[in-house]
């Protein structure tokens, strides 16, 4: 504002109401320039102008560049914190992005052979992962498995003619000591189920291990090691399956050479309604 100007009215916002207050500077004057009046006695001279004015001296506190300055730098540390949680979720989501893109296109691989060995442990523990949760029920699979003791294997024993083998005719005939039996074709057909069971395990642990490296994502840049690791996998569910197999069989040839408890219960009942039935003849 220079000399003979009044701008009180606007100052106090009558005028024209803003959302900030108006404040009120004193410029240098074309002659200050000239005369090379430097910033700092602008100011002095502008703090003066408004403590001896008698239209702005009730509002000297509140006029000036320095005012001004104090104001503008409030309310622009305001604007900053206020912007800060959007800003830093938008840098948050970019890294995120990028870290997205990095991982799909793939990180620089180590040159030395510790740190590849040590990445080829790390891409492994992440197939194991996803192997473990298609077995613990995560992700699909293993409720393939509980299902093959759970109602394949109990329906093939089901259907096995077990009661006409162990008929007290065919007890005796076997020659019934104690309780012991002698063994013979007569309750191994468990084994045919029991081999089926295993190989139909085999089968879905070899359909989880292809699904598992299938679903790694930190495999798909490493195709060769798909195929190792695949390779390794099945080799050793082949090894698994004939162990399993010797170990199943070793359990039927032993449960079928001995009768249960209830078998011995139900013997004398059996034996109880033959002598009725002779003597109702």
């Amino acid at each position: 504002m220079d000399k003979g100007t009044n701008a009180l009215d606007v100052l106090e916002g009558r005028s024209y109401r803003l959302q900030h207050p108006w404040v009120g500077i004193v410029n240098r004057s074309q002659v200050d320039i000239n005369k090379n009046v430097d910033m700092i006695a602008a100011r002095r001279r502008e703090r003066e102008f408004f403590s001896s004015s008698p239209d702005y001296g009730h509002l000297a506190s509140k006029m000036g560049s320095e005012y001004l300055a104090k104001l503008l730098s409030k309310h622009l540390e305001s604007v900053i914190k206020a912007r800060i949680p959007g800003i830093a979720s938008l840098i948050n989501k970019s890294i995120g992005e990028l870290e997205a893109e990095l991982d799909y296109l793939g990180r620089p691989v180590a040159i030395d052979a510790g740190a590849q060995l040590y990445t080829i442990l790390e891409l492994c523990r992440a197939f194991d992962r996803i192997f473990k949760e298609h077995l613990d029920g995560g992700r699909p699979g293993g409720d393939r498995i509980f299902a093959v003791f759970d109602h394949q294997l109990p329906v093939a024993l089901k259907r096995l003619p077990f009661d006409r083998h162990l008929s007290l005719q065919n007890v005796r005939e076997s020659g019934f000591r104690g309780r012991w039996i002698p063994t013979s074709s007569n309750c191994t057909g468990a084994r045919g189920p029991s081999e089926a069971s295993v190989d139909a395990v085999h089968f879905i642990l070899k359909e989880i291990v292809r699904r598992s490296i299938a679903e790694t994502q930190e495999l798909k840049r490493f195709p060769t090691l798909q195929a190792e690791l695949a390779a390794a996998a099945n080799e050793a569910l082949e090894r698994f399956r004939e162990d399993s197999k010797k170990t199943t069989l070793r359990l039927v040839d032993m449960e079928s050479s001995y009768l249960t408890v209830d078998f011995f219960r139900k013997l004398p009942q059996e034996v109880e309604e033959g002598r009725k039935s002779i003597c109702c003849f």
